[in-house]
């Protein structure tokens, strides 16, 4: 994940700083120092990190802050603050037209997931009650526009092509199918190149010209560094670019261009992606953000992802069955399922505050493990599943033999079961009370 290995560096300096009663100008410039490697590592522009320490520094060493109580929180305070700034403060977001279809043009170099990533911007838009419609811009790139197809069908978005016709009216030609078929957003997906060249500037601005799109976005894969910081320089310059989506934010990316972009081209931005599913698209907040790079979690950003991956009837229906002592295999497995959809398990343990601190930003969990999981809960038998007890030694071979697992994978997976249910009675769950007050366990 981004920022990984920044953050560690950071947990480490911070946790120094703490263990301090007073801090003194030396010991604010030494865990300054500090800071400033873990940016210079992260690939942060060596200029903008000079200038983010500097007025870090300038606000640190004040008398209010080094004579209170907490120093060093305070300081922590003011990183965290800079740090906000430097990501562009508020988040940034989508232009909308006053009347008729918002255009977004969406622009990039090869390779950096700009089709995919229309895809997922539409599915997020849909989401939000939009009418997308995905234009096929790229005649050039072979099976590009059958690439987008897929996407769009997978996400249930509409998609507008004229095969090999010139990219600027097929454009056109879209805004005005947009118009005439109720579709109030447009995205399109434009042509890229392998570096940039005058040709591929000259086709976007004429595409900018004829449709006069509303945004522009540029997609950069947050893998390249200080590349995608130079590649947006050129976008913007060349083109106008009103924000960037950063692509790949949950690989191994050190942060560098997240940390750079908007200080460097003055653009924010607007999204990140996160995994290669059409849901893994979020928007981006520079303070949510802060707080992750300092090991504060981001529990905003965690709710939002639990209030869009559980289902509110579900969840009523999983509330009663655990206070009925009903809460089953089959519920362990659903209740596994809707955590998942939140996105991987490692990169939600990461949104926990304090997750640096308790040793969870660098956990990472083995999802190939959770599908056997799966496996295993779904060979067994509707009967097995809501009473467990019943699973003697022939029952565990047969559900093993079915899921492609060991009897020990089965065994595993009925203890960690049974320590759900042991820890829910520690919650007073599974329990009822009788007339004079006293409570029956449920579970035997």
């Amino acid at each position: 994940m981004a920022f990984e290995n920044l953050t560690a560096r950071l947990a480490e300096t911070f946790r120094r700083l703490r263990g301090k009663g007073r801090l003194t100008e030396a010991d604010v410039d030494a865990a300054l120092r500090e800071v400033r490697v873990a940016l210079l590592e992260a690939d942060v522009n060596f200029r903008v990190a000079k200038e983010f320490i500097a007025r870090v520094r300038e606000r640190a060493v004040g008398r209010d802050i080094l004579e209170s109580l907490t120093p060093a929180q305070q300081v922590i305070k003011v990183v965290y603050e800079e740090l906000a700034a430097l990501l562009g403060g508020a988040q940034a977001k989508l232009g909308q037209a006053g009347r008729g279809p918002t255009v977004i043009m969406l622009c990039g170099l090869q390779g950096s997931g700009k089709t995919t990533t229309a895809g997922k911007l539409a599915l997020h838009l849909k989401k939000q009650g939009r009418r997308p419609l995905l234009v096929a811009c790229d005649v050039y790139r072979p099976a590009a526009v059958q690439q987008l197809q897929v996407v769009g069908e997978a996400a249930g978005v509409p998609v507008f092509s004229r095969g090999t016709v010139e990219p600027v009216g097929i454009a056109w030609a879209a805004v005005e199918h947009a118009r005439q078929h109720g579709h109030d957003l447009v995205l399109l997906d434009t042509a890229g190149r392998l570096h940039i060249d005058a040709e591929l500037m000259e086709e976007l601005r004429r595409m900018k010209e004829a449709v006069h799109p509303h945004e522009i976005l540029l997609v950069v894969d947050a893998m390249t560094g200080q590349d995608a910081v130079a590649v947006a320089e050129r976008f913007n310059a060349d083109l106008g670019v009103d924000g960037v989506i950063l692509t790949k934010f949950d690989g191994d990316a050190r942060g560098g261009a997240a940390l750079s972009l908007r200080a460097v081209t003055g653009k924010p931005i607007k999204f990140v992606g996160t995994g290669e599913k059409l849901e893994g698209l979020e928007p981006f907040h520079p303070d949510r953000a802060a707080s992750r790079i300092l090991g504060m979690g981001d529990v905003l950003t965690l709710i939002e992802k639990a209030e869009e991956a559980f289902d509110a009837k579900q969840a009523q229906k999983m509330q009663e069955k655990l206070q009925e002592a009903r809460f089953d295999l089959e519920d362990f497995l659903a209740q596994m399922q809707q955590m998942r959809k939140m996105g991987p398990l490692n990169e939600v343990l990461r949104m926990l505050p304090g997750a640096a601190g308790r040793g969870l930003a660098g956990l990472q969990v083995d999802e190939r493990q959770l599908k056997r999981v799966e496996a295993i809960i779904q060979s067994m038998t509707s009967d097995e599943r809501r009473n467990p007890q019943i699973i003697d030694g022939s029952r565990r071979r047969r559900i093993a033999a079915g899921s492609g697992t060991q009897i020990q994978d089965v065994n595993r997976l009925l203890k960690q079961f049974e320590a759900t249910r042991q820890l829910l009675r520690q919650f007073g769950f599974g329990e009822k009370k009788t007339r004079h007050g006293r409570r029956l366990p449920f579970f035997r």
